[in-house]
């Protein structure tokens, strides 16, 4: 099972939030687009662009923060986590 939350945070509070659940076979890049894409879908926000401190934080720890530069549309809230919180075992 694959599983992330994404989270909006404006003033250090949580304003909303959501989990994006993956059973797919498809690789983990994949789920990772398709999580992007179902939790801005839920949480009714343009898909943020991957910026380079994104790839390589996210790469780092499995988590990353979009600010305001990543989208496209001006947004009210200061960042959007995203953070993989349950992963396939890779056998």
């Amino acid at each position: 099972m694959f599983r992330v939350w994404a989270k909006i945070f404006k003033e250090n509070r949580l304003l909303r939030d959501t989990v994006v659940i993956d059973d797919s076979a498809a690789t983990r890049t994949s789920k990772v687009f398709h999580a992007l894409e179902e939790a801005c879908r839920e949480l009714d926000l343009s898909v943020p662009i991957w910026l380079d401190k994104n790839i390589a934080e996210f790469k780092r720890i499995a988590k990353t923060r979009f600010t305001k530069d990543s989208f496209i549309e001006t947004v009210d809230f200061d960042f959007l986590e995203f953070h993989v919180i349950e992963e396939d075992a890779i056998l």
